[in-house]
């Protein structure tokens, strides 16, 4: 047609473009059964298969002989089934073990927990091995490879020269996989592409629909990677504008305080500090008071590991809050956290004239009555408290800032109500959790961030041992020693009774195998108290408890009435008993470094060192082995963060992995440093050019922001 306009090609285009929203069951292939599959694997729309990418390639340019294969690669195997066998050790436990050959040599591969290999491979079989080679016991072997079954050649000649290995699930095998994503790619994978031709041309992307095509059969591995980090940029860029939109709907309407943030009371307040602030402290206060005196709501989130001083940085906002006269809240996820914060920061208000008061679930009627009649009158300046202060007798003169400790124990409801009781408050959330950089800025894009990485004072320190169950002795004559000096002594179990398997935890390591059993905290504390420790006051807490008998059992532990405290990860983060100065932690290896690393925090607090025992049967060399070897080598939370993110999905690192929260299909958060703060950078002026996503350009990224993310979030973009 010249060099004119094809007018049918584009209007084709487009109709493959709107065809990503329909249902995956108008695809080819898709039969009921598959289609069922398909949707327990999350893939509900044709644009759902399109970004479920190959977990692997099976790369047959470079396959390796049985008889070449050297100790210590990873390399893929084609070989003949010779013979399946399976065991079972242990409950749960199913051993598959796959003997294969070719005209070289054998080799072995197990496999863990799927027995249904058992049924599938037959003596005979053509399969495709992709993993690690062992030695043992003079023969090679594989632990866990990938493993693709061919029904071409043995040589795997009749296959594209790099499979993709898709994740797949019972009822949809990977060679139908690969069937129905190849049919769908040449049906409508030549789509639109709804990212802005400048950003593509500056970051030198591929085009979509040839990203889709090289992402699922790619000509080179080469090509692959360049396919993955484009489509790892639209989910950030996707993500980063549903957040930042999801903000401007929030916080839109909303009238936002003007602060005083140089005035009597904040001089006062850090007149009454002990302590100078450190840079670090200084300059996120900087970054709050900054924000609390600008025309806009400020959302700001305030990282710091155990230790590093946030607490006086929020006393220093509360101050302001004084000088501007108005009203703050701070909400604490447990009551023994409020009257902390009470206890802690309630001195320095006092010293700096400012009126506060407490209100949790236990304060008497007569007394909370009398709070609510003073809070209502504005007669105090800031409230401590937990839920307690969301119910509708706690109402607020003029509520102007809004402070949550640990803010990831509360639900978006109970932030927005509390939030709710002042037009137009500021918002800062405090975490103890160390977030890395990249997931800090990927999944709290629309906040503001603030860090403190250094302890202003690094106490009486604490050392981390690891130990095997076969040396609990040590950790057992520790206690004992602690608590002759006066001390006292934390126990962490992973379940809470024998009847536990391990689903309520909020962090537990995914796949984490070890010859060890699980212990129960109801069982070690009766152990505990009977076998070991007959002499000494043992208590329990967990999950199960409710809340006044949590708090009770905290109170206890704290005022000294017991020695011994059996727990699971439910030990507050945050609570601070000076005198608990060990730890040990049974199945160590079952928990991610985060929760390790914050369940330590909880000793050496005082001015006597703590020691943590970490009691784990991985052995020398295992991943397992390799993070509990980082906790004994460092104590900087966010270091361990960061290694953590790299040996686990994003998801389990922040415990939303049992809970549905927003997990990222395609980028890897370890690795794509450049990409998320590119997407972060890049949304943030898309989102200041055109905040409603609504010119000709944005038209269809917005479009695809609503596709992916709208089950997430309330009102992502408006229609």
């Amino acid at each position: 047609m010249g060099g004119g306009l094809s007018i049918p090609e584009a209007g084709d285009r487009l109709s493959r473009t709107c065809s990503f929203e329909d249902s995956v069951r108008r695809l080819r292939y898709v039969s009921g059964s598959r289609g069922d599959a398909l949707e327990r694997l999350g893939i509900l729309r044709v644009r759902d298969l399109m970004l479920h990418v190959p977990r692997r390639y099976l790369d047959f340019t470079h396959t390796v002989k049985i008889g070449l294969c050297e100790v210590g690669s990873t390399v893929t195997v084609v070989g003949t089934v010779d013979k399946v066998s399976q065991r079972q050790p242990r409950p749960r436990m199913n051993i598959v073990t796959v003997d294969i050959y070719d005209d070289t040599g054998a080799l072995t591969a197990t496999f863990f927990r799927q027995p249904w290999l058992y049924q599938q491979l037959h003596k005979g079989d053509t399969i495709a091995l992709s993993g690690e080679v062992l030695f043992y016991k003079g023969f090679r072997q594989m632990k866990a490879p990938f493993i693709e079954q061919l029904e071409g050649s043995q040589d795997g000649s009749g296959y594209a020269r790099i499979l993709p290995v898709h994740p797949v699930g019972e009822g949809i095998t990977a060679s139908w996989m690969r069937r129905i994503v190849s049919a769908a790619i040449a049906d409508a994978g030549d789509a639109c592409d709804f990212l802005p031709a400048d950003l593509v041309a500056r970051h030198g992307f591929m085009s979509l629909g040839r990203a889709l095509r090289e992402i699922h059969y790619p000509a080179t591995l080469d090509g692959a990677r360049s396919a993955r980090r484009r489509l790892a940029y639209d989910e950030l860029l996707c993500l980063q504008l549903a957040l930042l939109t999801r903000q401007r709907i929030d916080l839109g309407d909303r009238v936002p305080k003007r602060h005083t943030v140089a005035g009597m009371h904040v001089e006062a307040l850090r007149r009454a500090l002990p302590f100078s602030l450190t840079d670090e402290q200084e300059a996120a206060a900087i970054d709050i008071l900054s924000d609390m005196a600008a025309p806009r709501v400020m959302n700001r989130l305030l990282l710091g590991d155990v230790g590093t001083g946030k607490t006086a940085v929020a006393a220093v906002a509360l101050a302001a809050v004084a000088d501007s006269g108005m009203q703050a809240a701070v909400m604490a996820p447990t009551s023994v956290l409020a009257r902390q914060y009470a206890e802690k920061v309630g001195p320095l208000l006092d010293a700096a004239g400012i009126r506060w008061t407490l209100i949790t679930g236990s304060t008497p009627a007569r007394e909370r009555a009398d709070a609510a009649e003073r809070i209502a009158a504005g007669e105090v300046d800031a409230v401590f408290g937990t839920t307690a202060i969301l119910s509708d007798d706690i109402s607020f003169r003029e509520l102007s800032l809004v402070v949550i400790d640990e803010q990831h124990r509360f639900g978006v409801n109970q932030r927005a109500l509390l939030r709710s009781k002042g037009a137009g408050a500021d918002l800062l959330a405090m975490t103890a959790t160390p977030i890395p950089r990249t997931l800090a800025l990927s999944l709290y894009g629309d906040v503001d961030v603030s860090r403190i990485t250094r302890r202003p004072v690094s106490g009486a320190g604490i050392s981390t041992k690891v130990l095997t169950p076969e040396n609990l002795d040590v950790a057992y004559e520790a206690i004992r020693e602690a608590v002759a000096r006066g001390h006292q002594a934390y126990v962490i179990c992973p379940l809470i009774d024998d009847s536990d398997d391990g689903s309520e935890l909020d962090d537990v390591v995914e796949g984490a195998v070890t010859q060890e059993s699980l212990r129960a905290a109801v069982a070690t504390r009766d152990e505990l108290a009977r076998s070991i420790f007959p002499d000494l006051s043992v208590e329990l807490l967990n999950g199960r408890m409710s809340a006044s008998e949590k708090d009770e059992v905290m109170m206890r532990f704290r005022a000294g009435e017991a020695d011994v405290l059996v727990s699971t990860t439910v030990v507050e983060v945050g609570v601070d008993v000076p005198d608990a100065t060990v730890m040990l932690v049974f199945n160590a290896d079952r928990f991610g470094l985060a929760t390790l690393h914050q369940l330590r925090g909880r000793v050496g607090r005082g001015n006597h060192p703590g020691t943590v025992f970490l009691a784990s049967a991985a052995r020398e060399g295992s991943t397992a082995r390799t993070r509990l070897s980082a906790l004994e080598r460092t104590s900087d939370g966010f270091e361990l963060a960061e290694l953590d993110l790299k040996l686990r999905h994003e998801g389990e690192v922040l415990g939303y992995r049992q809970s549905g929260g927003v997990s990222l299909r395609i980028s890897d958060l370890a690795t794509d440093l450049d990409l998320v703060e590119a997407a972060h950078a890049d949304a943030r002026a898309i989102a200041g050019e055109d905040p409603d996503l609504g010119s000709d350009t944005h038209r269809p990224l917005a479009a695809e922001v609503r596709s992916r993310f709208s089950a997430y979030f309330d009102e992502v973009v408006r229609s």
